[in-house]
C-alpha cells in the first residue's frame, strides 16, 4: 500500500511539475504551414518587456526567404495557473489581419499546440510545432 502511494505522488508530482518556468518556450522550433504544408522554423524568445516573441529563423521554401528575421508573433505572457502562454498577437506572413493566439506546451515541452483565432477561439486553428536543437542550414 505505501508504494502504491508513493508511486502515485510521484507521478502526480512528475505531471504537475512540468512548465513551472515560463522560461521554458524559449527555443527553435519547427512546424509545416498548414496551408502550403512548407516547413519553417521559428524561435521562440522573451522580449525585453518580459512578453514572448517568435520571429522566423528558416524557411524550406527559397521563395519565402523574405521572411526570415519576421517577428510574427508577439505579447505573449505565461499564466501558471491556466499552464498555457496566453494574449499573443500573431501576423501571418503574407495575409492581412492580426489573429489572437494562446500556446500549450505538451510531450514534456517538446511539442507546442498554437491555437490562433479571430474572435473567440472556437473559430481557430491549432497547429503543432516541434522542439529542434538548432536552426536548420538555409539554402
Amino acid at each position: 500500500m505505501r508504494r502504491f502511494l508513493f508511486i502515485t505522488l510521484v507521478s502526480l508530482l512528475a505531471m504537475c511539475g512540468y512548465a513551472q518556468n515560463a522560461d521554458d518556450i524559449c527555443g527553435i522550433f519547427f512546424s509545416k504551414d498548414p496551408f502550403s504544408k512548407e516547413g519553417s522554423q521559428c524561435e521562440i524568445y522573451k522580449a525585453k518587456d518580459g512578453t514572448y516573441e517568435a520571429k522566423v529563423v528558416w524557411v524550406e521554401n527559397p521563395k519565402k526567404k523574405p521572411h526570415l528575421g519576421l517577428v510574427f508573433m508577439t505579447g505573449l505572457t505565461y499564466n501558471a495557473k491556466e499552464n498555457e502562454y496566453q494574449g499573443g498577437k500573431l501576423k501571418y506572413p503574407g495575409k492581412s489581419g492580426t489573429y489572437k493566439t494562446y500556446i500549450r506546451l505538451v510531450n514534456n515541452g517538446n511539442t507546442l499546440k498554437m491555437r490562433g483565432y479571430l474572435g473567440i477561439s472556437l473559430f481557430g486553428m491549432t497547429v503543432d510545432w516541434t522542439r529542434e536543437s538548432k536552426v536548420r542550414e538555409q539554402k
